[in-house]
């Protein structure tokens, strides 16, 4: 079965409740799991997931790990992640550029696709830096140098640009509302094959043996309505996706 790594969709949360002279704080931890995996599996993948604080240590430094997967998922994950790792924050120790290996990773034929969120992309606070990184290289767009966030709480709807795309194969009728994206620009070379506000939506890319591809807005909440994750085309088009660039 072929294998995909899902990167990032977590979080954890502090809340400070303050009542009268007293105060105490609670946390959280939270993934935005419950549909894509669920997708990808029905899709006839083997699903492995990687929250944000186990790759910060744990995605593959080496080629060969990456080449185990037919594709990886990079969802509401910053590059600094995989930039510094705890031994190179903490004592210095030199080790592989593991955003140079994502690229090496699709250009040797791997299936790579960046979904949209807070740290994705560029995000919030320009935070994400995926742009001044080597994936960005092999996506098939530009990622903005700034706070690249659209929010639309009233709703925006993807527009198809490519109907006969394998991406849509099977998939009929007004797509449901999304409440933000991330925006960018599309290369002259890519597959531009849903747009949403004039903006790049779902694109594709060839570079090397691979593939690559992004969806721009979230597969989970906030950007994610209920009317997105419970589409009944949302398995089929995130399958269509894989199929399309996984090698």
């Amino acid at each position: 079965m072929k294998k995909v790594l899902f990167v990032g969709e977590s979080w954890s949360a502090t809340l400070m409740e303050v009542k009268g002279f007293n105060s105490f704080l609670s946390s959280k931890y939270e993934t935005g799991l419950g549909w894509i995996d669920k997708a990808i599996e029905k899709a006839g993948y083997k699903f492995v997931y990687m929250p944000n604080h186990i790759a910060n240590d744990h995605f593959p430094f080496t080629l060969e790990e990456l080449n185990e997967y037919s594709c990886i998922i990079l969802s509401d994950v910053g590059a600094d992640t995989l930039l510094i790792p705890s031994a190179t924050f903490g004592a210095s120790k030199i080790l592989p550029n593991r955003c140079q290996l994502l690229k090496d990773y699709v250009l040797g034929g791997g299936g790579l696709l960046m979904i949209g969120g807070y740290l994705t992309f560029n995000g919030v606070g320009a935070q994400g830096k995926w742009w001044a990184t080597p994936v960005q290289d092999v996506l098939p767009v530009e990622i903005l140098p700034y706070d690249d966030r659209m929010e639309h709480c009233e709703g925006v709807h993807a527009e198809v640009t490519l109907p006969d795309h394998p991406a849509f194969a099977g998939i009929e009728g007004e797509w449901p509302p999304v409440l933000g994206y991330n925006k960018s620009t599309i290369k002259p070379e890519a597959e531009l094959a849903a747009t949403v506000c004039g903006d790049p939506f779902i694109a594709f890319g060839s570079y090397g043996e691979g593939k690559s591809a992004v969806f721009s807005s979230d597969c989970s909440p906030h950007w994610a309505p209920p009317e997105f994750c419970n589409w009944k085309y949302y398995d089929v088009l995130f399958k269509n996706i894989l199929d399309y660039i996984a090698k």
